[in-house]
């Protein structure tokens, strides 16, 4: 860094204790009871973080002030927001704490979401509870409000007395810890200091047919499996040392990418490790497809597409316009020109980073005139054989773009009711070549 070159401020962090002082925390601890042990813990918590003068804290406490029965469902409350110095009137809240009503757990999670006053920071939640949701809510649902508030990581769940089947209630919400364990408490400090250093990170490999990550420049939508929605969007991109870049998600979800190559390929479910860095491998070797042809004198204004479909599966994959380079996995596919006729193309391959190139001949233009508007249709002859190639539009002048070929068109004015009426005239197609049809001869 050069001289006198400001340093980049360091992001605060700010931990939000949710404190649970519901009357089931009078219930006898060891030599103590509930409330009084996790008084002793909160103090010893705050205490050690506070020497870190980048931490912020507040204190949401629940439980505290309607009185048990019947108790009261919002009974959640801010009392200290987050300020700096505030750590003495911290500790003198949770002194006078009193264990008083019931437990709303999801209420107070969701709204400790609005507590933190944006994302600006490594935001996070320590819950200190001895009990389950008794108000009939979703702990896993208020998960998501925490995320939609920037807390990235999941809440720190400091649970006195708990039974196994307790425990499991908070596997959607955070990481869980037992009191009792002898190395909660510098479990989560070394944790909160490791999160704020180390993003957890997750890398997308796109594997071409040797197993090398050197795909990309492609879509991938990230799915949260349970709340079945998306939660992001990213143009895959190498680094400039050519390695698959870099992202940083939650580490909440249970999560599935798909790349959205053609066709597109989706990942088996996968979580990621919470302050570390997760490789997702997918296969997506690519080649690339083109059909051309030169825009003729008389085929220039004919926007002609046409359809790929996987060989041996009729799902439609991609519609791609002539002239135009596109990425394929490696495989085989059957093509559909929608050329007047059409013309097919079957198991084409497209192979790893080569592009397989068709070219079609020129269209010729056919114009065909009538005196009236009558009905009709163009047939192309194919060793003796008559294929239907359109049906022609009721007016008296229109215009085709057809390929090479031999022709016939079938014609009978409207007004004439009998079928011996038909006019039928043979013709030829050449490419970029102009041929009018009158239809009253």
């Amino acid at each position: 860094m050069a001289v006198g070159q400001p340093t980049k401020p360091t992001k605060p962090t700010r931990i939000l204790f949710v404190f649970d002082a519901s009357n089931s925390m009078v219930a006898k601890h060891g030599t103590s009871n509930r409330i009084e042990s996790a008084k002793q813990l909160f103090y010893k918590f705050l205490d050690s973080l506070s020497r870190n003068k980048n931490y912020v804290f507040a204190l949401r406490m629940y439980g505290h002030t309607v009185k048990y029965p019947p108790g009261n469902c919002k009974d959640s409350k801010l009392i200290v927001p987050f300020s700096k110095n505030n750590t003495a009137q911290i500790k003198a809240q949770v002194a006078a704490a009193k264990p008083t009503g019931i437990t709303p757990i999801e209420h107070s999670l969701t709204e400790s979401a609005n507590d933190f006053p944006d994302k600006n920071a490594v935001n996070m939640v320590i819950l200190i509870t001895d009990g389950i949701e008794e108000c009939g809510g979703d702990p896993c649902a208020a998960r998501q409000k925490l995320m939609e508030k920037g807390i990235v990581f999941k809440p720190f769940i400091i649970g006195i007395g708990l039974s196994p089947e307790q425990i499991k209630t908070f596997e959607c919400v955070g990481n869980y810890f037992d009191f009792d364990e002898a190395t909660t408490f510098t479990t989560i400090s070394q944790i909160i200091q490791q999160q704020k250093l180390n993003k957890t990170s997750l890398q997308i490999n796109l594997l071409d047919s040797k197993g090398l990550p050197k795909e990309t420049d492609v879509n991938l939508t990230f799915t949260d499996v349970k709340q079945q929605k998306y939660t992001a969007n990213y143009i895959h991109t190498l680094n400039t040392f050519g390695n698959p870049d870099t992202l940083f998600f939650d580490d909440y979800p249970t999560y599935k990418v798909k790349a959205h190559t053609i066709p597109a390929v989706e990942s088996n479910t996968f979580n990621i490790a919470a302050g570390k860095h997760t490789t997702v491998p997918l296969d997506a070797p690519q080649g690339f497809l083109s059909i051309n042809r030169f825009a003729g004198a008389y085929n220039y204004n004919e926007k002609v597409k046409f359809i790929v479909r996987k060989t041996g599966d009729p799902a439609t994959i991609n519609v791609q316009a002539l002239n135009q380079k596109e990425k394929y996995l490696t495989g085989l596919y059957d093509i559909e020109i929608l050329t007047l006729p059409r013309i097919y193309k079957y198991q084409t391959k497209i192979s790893q980073s080569k592009e397989t190139v068709i070219d079609i001949a020129n269209a010729g233009m056919l114009q065909l005139k009538a005196l009236e508007a009558g009905n009709g249709c163009i047939l192309l002859e194919t060793a003796q054989k008559l294929e239907w190639v359109c049906n022609l539009s009721p007016t008296t002048i229109q215009t085709y773009y057809l390929q090479p070929g031999n022709y016939r068109v079938a014609w009978r004015a409207k007004s004439l009711k009998g079928s011996i009426y038909t006019i039928e005239k043979k013709f030829r197609i050449s490419s970029d070549t102009q041929l009018i049809v009158e239809l009253y001869n």
